[in-house]
Order: structure tokens, then C-alpha cells, then sequence
């Protein structure tokens, strides 16, 4: 589909550049005004807050959101280098510290920062090449239209004269802003949809310091805590005198929480902490995961007195059906565990505090900070490093606040540090969750009506009620309970999604499979029903959901099987993003081997192909991992995985050799990548095992053999 260049007045562009992204994307004035900025008495042309040129035409580009692993310090770049129309290879990407009035909503999460951003930054690159050739031309005395630009150049084609963007930045920086804001048609993109390579590969390669943890400031020590070893448990006292022995510490301090020992290096912080003794008291009821499952099971059966979604009678369905399937699925509570360890810095002093360190959510880390310390927030910096992931961990600012209120105590910068035990017990976790599926098959043959019963850990809502195939059957029902619980739970890779994408795409293939009905053409057969004969609200788009069925079943040559393989099918929509992925799998030595996955995606413009490709081959990798052998218990309001050893996950060996990704092409704008791929994997591998065994998953994880779960 092609899309038009865009013809958008100064006053429509101001308005909605406030708008995107959840805050003011454009709060310099310099769009109203532009005017130059000096560098050591040097003019630089700084049109907006996202990029800049000096006289040597070094063009710096800002990248405004948290890079954790997801590729948006490329990509966003990659956007203002399109529009500015300069050559990827010469410009300068640094990551923006957090400042809301000229970047507005700075987090990573829910898959949205290309999402939230990708016409506004276009349009501050639009902007510069404006401004640009306006310059060119006043200085040529010809017609701005007469202008083109390339790789870093305003040409005059007809003169053959050209100028370079450095030589035009002083003068450049005095031109009006455009009344018209003109973006490029896709037919004419350079940059966006081609391989880029991480901007930060040779940094991360060669061991150049980008992490919160490589933090090294003058006076800073270095921090370990000692923290509730259960939920449930709260401090009482402690005795350091052990403790300040230890070569290297230097103080020890109490929160409202947790002791904190300072020393002069990591180890020493280590020691001086295992040296503590510390007294803990209950504080309230030490769960265990035995009881949340009993509640599951009790909820499980019980009807909402408010159903999430009811369509038609879905009771008569039942109890008219020819025959009634019904299954039970179950996932467990899972850590984030990235594989940067938890840390931040932390500087407070005279009422104002600098931060540095990993955050997915900067604005509200500052906001929380300053609550807790009792100081405005405009006292407050953040600076944002690079991450090793965040899955959702870093959407809790719990580790910024300690940090802080660390440092204030100790009236000393510091690196606060969590071992992987540490974090391992204080995480955030994705709940666990059961799910009971009922389904009416009618005289027939016919899926007549759908029940759903959902039951979560802490959750408001445990399913997700609008998913598929919610408007293509006449009776259909979502109920959900939560048990709550003191064990912290929140926001993992693709939250809900996560588990109901498993339970409710291995359910539909068990109706597919009792239906005699090959897996494709039954999810075909439903989205054509919701299309012409749709019930209540369809919340999914059915073309773009049938574009990635049809893709998917083309590249791994559906129908048909290598002796001794078998394939599975699942399909999901999630963060405006539609995915179908296909699986082979054989069993050797009664385990189930992934030999390949094949995805098809439609999440509208694809910017770096290579990172898009990426965001879904780790989201494929990262969802059968933690299908496979990941799982988290508490005994007494302890965890009881407490480092990779007990809490496994996937080794190379599992892995599938090769991930095929494609995506559907599209001019539509960019929708959620980093998490769509996750949710149906589960379903799809354990679809591939029912296939080549009979035997149905329901329960995860399956582990290392088929028997647990037959």
C-alpha cells in the first residue's frame, strides 16, 4: 500500500507532537523559532531536540528512550537519519538523559517506543532538511523546490552547485521554521527497512564501558544489602560488629527495609554483608505455592459474578452441545532474571540527588525518589546507560529508590549492586496462572460456544477477554479471579499474553484435532466468521491476522512433514502486532527436539530489518526457554530457585538451530515488536509434541520429558 508524503501545517505539527508519545516529544521553542546554538563560539544548528550540526557537518543524533536490548538507540536514529536525508555512516547516535520537556515519555515497555514515536521523530528530521535547503537556497538565490538533498548535501542540480550541511548550519539555523512538514514517501526510504547494525556492537564487543554496572565516580563505594530473606518478613535488628572487621568497609547503614554495607570494593561489600547478623520477624502470612494452587483449583470452578466478556448463552451451548471438551492449563510464577545484575547509582547531597544506572521507566523512577527522599524533582538527574535487559523487571524502580535512599543515609555516592540470589528473591514476578477452557460441539460438528475461566496470582483481569476467537463464535465467555497475595508480582515479557497465549492456542488446536479439521484451516474458518458474521466486538483485524496465517503455512510448507518430524501451529495478536509461527519437531530418546521455527509477522513498517528480526527470533528463543525448564516456587514466602542452577534455562543444545522470520510488507505505521513473537511459541512447540505423540501439554514447564505431562 503506498502512503502519500505527509502535508502537515506548523500549528497541526505542534499540536500533535505534544501529543505522541504520552508527553511534549518537541518542548524546545527553537521549532517556533530556531535559532543557533555556539560550541566553543562555533554555530551549531540545533532545530529541535533531537539533533544537531556543527560547521565540520558532524550530525549528532539523540536517541530519547532506555536501550535495553531492544534496538531503539538504532532504530530511532535510524528514523531522523532517514528524513534529514544524511549518510547512516557518518553521524554520531548518543543516548538522551532523561528530560521529559524535551523528550516526553522516555520509557521502554509494552513494545510502543517505535510505535509511539515514529512520526514524530520523522518530522524532526523533516524539519532539519527543511530548514536546510531553505538555506541552500536563499544562498543560491533559486527556488527551494529546485533543491534536492542527499547523503549530507543540498544539490542545485540544475547549477550543479551543492553545500554541504556543515556549511550551512550557521546560516540554516536562522531559517523559519517550515509552515509545511513534508516526509518522504516509502518508495523513497534509504535507510529505514535495510540491515543496521547496532550502533553499539564494537562497544559491547570490545568491553567498553555502557552499563550501569561499569559506573565509576570519585568518592563512590561500592554496595551490598542484606533484604528479606521471605515475603512476609520484615527487618527487627542487626548486629555489624563482625561486620566493620572486614578489610574494605567502610560504613554500615539501616533503611526502613533493608542494611546496606559500603566498602571500597564489591567483594569486600559481599563479605561485610555475609558477616551481618541479622535478625528477622514476621510481618505476615509466609505463602507458599501449594496453597496458591489449591485456591486456583477452587476458583477455577467458580463463575464470575461479572464475566470479563459474555456473549450469546454460552451456559445452553453447553449443556446442549453434542459433546463438551474441557481442559485445564497451568503456568507457573517466573523471574525476569536479565542478565545484568540489578544495580544503580546514586549521588545525594544538599537536596539534590544524581542518578545513573538501569530503568525502563525514568520519569517515574525520579518521581518515586523524590517522593521517598522528600525532595522536588527538579532537583533531581538521570542519566541512562545501556541495559542487559529488562522482560519488565525495570518498569519497578525499586532498585533506583534504594540506591538513593542509600546514599542518603550513608551521605556518600554509591553503587548499589543485588547478587543473582538477591534477585532471584526480590523480584517482580510474572504470576502463575490456570486456566479452564469448556467447548460446545454442536450436532453438527460445529464449535458452538466457548467458556474461559482464568485464575492469576494478584491478577485484576487473568485472561485477555477481546483475544481471538472472541466475534467469531455466538456464544462465548470470559470469566477471571484473582488470589491475592503479599508475593510481589507485575509486568514479565508480554504480560497476560504470556501464559493465555499458550493455554488458549494449545486449547484451540485440541478443538481443531477432535474436530477432524487440519489446525490452519480451522483458525481461517473462525476469522472468516468474525469477518462476515462478526458477534459483539472483533478487536483484531482479520485480514492482517489471515496476511500472517497464510505467510506462515507458505514458508514451512504446511501439509507436509520430513519422515519422523511433526509440525504445530499457533497464531496470536498482541501490542497491535499479528503473529503465526510454525515448529518442527522429532522426539529422540523420548524428548522433544526443535529442529526449526518459522514466524510470519505483520507489525506494519519494519525500520531495521536486522533488529526486527532480531526482537523476534530472541522473543521465540526467550518464550520456549522459559516453557521448557523454567518455573519458580515459594516455600514460606521463599523462593526457592535461587540462581541458575535450580532455575534453569535454555542451553544452546535446545535450542532451534534456525528461526525463520518474515515479515509482511507494509507501509502502514510501525506497531509492537519486542514482545508479539513470545506469546505463542509455547503452544506451537507443544502442538508439534501432541502431533508426534498423541500426548497433550498442559502444564508448563514440560521439562526434559514427555511423561510428566501425558
Amino acid at each position: 500500500m503506498k502512503q502519500a508524503p505527509s502535508n502537515i501545517s506548523r500549528r497541526h505539527f505542534l499540536k500533535i507532537s505534544s501529543l505522541a508519545g504520552g508527553g511534549v516529544l518537541f518542548g524546545f521553542e527553537m521549532l517556533a523559532n530556531a535559532t543557533a546554538e555556539t560550541v566553543a563560539d562555533a554555530p551549531l544548528f540545533s532545530p529541535n531536540a533531537y539533533l544537531s550540526i556543527d560547521p565540520q557537518g558532524i550530525v549528532t543524533l539523540m536517541a530519547p528512550n532506555p536501550e535495553i536490548g531492544q534496538g531503539v538507540k538504532t532504530s530511532l536514529p535510524m528514523l531522523l537519519a532517514e528524513e534529514l536525508d544524511v549518510d547512516w555512516n557518518k553521524v554520531v547516535v548518543t543516548q538522551a538523559v532523561f528530560d521529559k520537556e524535551k523528550y516526553g515519555n522516555q520509557s521502554a515497555g509494552g513494545s510502543g517506543a517505535i510505535r509511539g514515536r515514529y512520526e514524530p521523530i520523522r518530522k524532526a528530521g523533516a524539519v532539519a532538511r527543511q530548514m536546510l535547503v531553505a538555506a541552500a537556497a536563499q544562498t543560491w538565490n533559486v527556488p527551494e523546490q529546485e533543491c534536492s538533498t542527499e547523503s549530507g548535501f543540498v544539490l542545485h542540480k540544475a547549477s550543479g552547485k551543492k553545500l554541504s550541511y556543515g556549511e550551512l548550519a550557521s546560516k540554516s539555523a536562522s531559517m523559519p521554521v517550515p509552515d509545511n512538514i513534508k516526509l518522504k514517501d516509502p518508495k523513497d526510504f534509504k535507510i529505514i527497512g535495510k540491515r543496521i547494525n547496532n550502533i553499539d556492537n564494537k562497544g559491547i564487543l570490545t568491553g567498553k564501558p555502557l552499563f550501569g554496572i561499569d559506573t565509576r565516580r570519585e568518592g563512590m563505594l561500592f554496595c551490598m544489602v542484606s533484604r528479606s530473606p521471605a515475603f512476609g518478613k520484615k527487618l527487627k535488628s542487626f548486629d555489624d560488629t563482625e561486620t566493620r572487621k572486614i578489610p574494605g568497609v567502610k560504613n554500615v547503614v539501616r533503611t526502613d527495609t533493608v542494611v546496606a554495607v559500603l566498602a571500597t570494593n564489591t567483594w569486600a561489600a559481599k563479605k561485610g554483608r555475609d558477616a551481618l547478623k541479622v535478625e528477622w520477624e514476621d510481618a505476615g502470612k509466609l505463602e507458599s505455592t501449594t496453597e496458591h494452587i489449591a485456591a486456583f483449583k477452587d476458583l477455577v470452578q467458580q463463575k464470575s459474578d461479572k464475566p470479563d466478556r459474555n456473549d450469546g448463552n454460552v451456559e445452553q451451548a453447553l449443556t446442549s452441545a453434542k459433546k463438551v471438551m474441557e481442559s485445564i492449563y497451568e503456568v507457573p510464577v517466573l523471574s525476569h532474571a536479565p542478565m545484568e545484575p540489578i544495580n544503580f547509582f546514586a549521588d545525594v547531597k544538599d537536596g539534590k540527588a544524581d542518578l545513573y544506572g538501569p530503568t525502563q521507566v525514568p520519569g517515574k523512577a525520579i518521581s518515586d525518589v523524590a517522593k521517598a527522599l522528600g525532595i522536588a524533582e527538579a532537583n533531581i538527574t538521570l542519566g541512562m546507560p545501556r541495559q542487559g535487559g529488562g522482560f519488565g523487571r525495570k518498569l519497578r524502580a525499586d532498585n533506583v529508590v534504594e540506591a538513593a535512599q542509600i546514599s542518603a543515609a550513608a551521605k556518600a555516592p554509591v553503587q548499589m549492586l543485588w547478587t543473582r540470589e538477591d534477585d532471584m528473591q526480590g523480584d517482580f514476578y510474572r504470576p502463575n496462572g490456570m486456566y479452564r477452557y469448556q467447548a460446545a460441539i454442536n450436532a453438527n460438528n460445529e464449535l458452538d460456544g466457548w467458556y474461559l475461566n482464568a485464575v492469576a496470582l494478584n491478577a485484576g483481569r487473568a485472561a485477555a477477554s477481546e483475544n481471538f476467537p472472541a466475534g467469531a463464535l455466538a456464544n462465548y465467555r470470559c470469566d477471571s479471579h484473582g488470589v491475592q497475595s503479599n508475593i510481589q508480582t507485575g509486568p514479565w515479557r508480554a504480560p497476560t499474553h504470556n501464559s493465555i497465549g499458550f493455554a488458549e492456542q494449545s486449547f484451540l488446536d485440541e478443538i481443531a484435532h477432535e474436530l477432524k479439521k487440519d489446525p490452519i484451516a480451522f483458525r481461517l474458518e473462525l476469522l472468516e466468521k468474525a469477518k462476515t458474521s462478526p458477534v459483539g466486538k472483533v478487536s483484531y483485524d482479520v485480514e492482517k491476522f489471515k496476511s500472517v496465517i497464510n505467510l506462515v503455512s507458505q514458508m514451512s510448507n504446511w501439509g507436509t512433514n520430513t519422515p519422523g518430524r511433526f509440525k504445530g501451529f499457533a497464531s496470536y495478536y498482541s501490542f497491535n502486532t499479528y503473529v503465526a509461527e510454525v515448529a518442527e519437531v522429532s522426539i529422540v530418546n523420548g524428548k522433544p527436539k526443535v529442529h526449526k521455527v518459522w514466524a510470519a509477522v505483520n507489525c506494519g513498517q519494519v525500520v531495521n530489518l536486522s533488529g526486527a528480526e532480531n526482537q523476534v527470533q530472541g522473543a521465540i528463543v526467550d518464550g520456549l526457554g522459559h516453557a521448557w525448564y523454567s518455573e519458580i516456587t515459594f516455600d514460606k514466602g521463599a523462593v526457592q530457585q535461587k540462581n541458575f542452577n535450580s532455575y534453569k534455562m535454555m542451553r544452546m543444545a535446545d535450542a532451534p538451530p534456525e528461526v525463520e522470520v518474515q515479515f509482511v510488507a507494509t507501509n502502514e505505521a510501525p506497531t509492537g515488536l519486542g514482545e508479539p513473537a513470545l506469546p505463542p511459541i509455547a503452544a506451537v512447540v507443544c502442538n508439534a509434541i501432541f502431533a508426534a505423540t498423541g500426548k497433550r501439554i498442559r502444564k508448563l514447564p514440560f521439562g526434559n520429558s514427555l511423561t510428566q505431562n501425558a
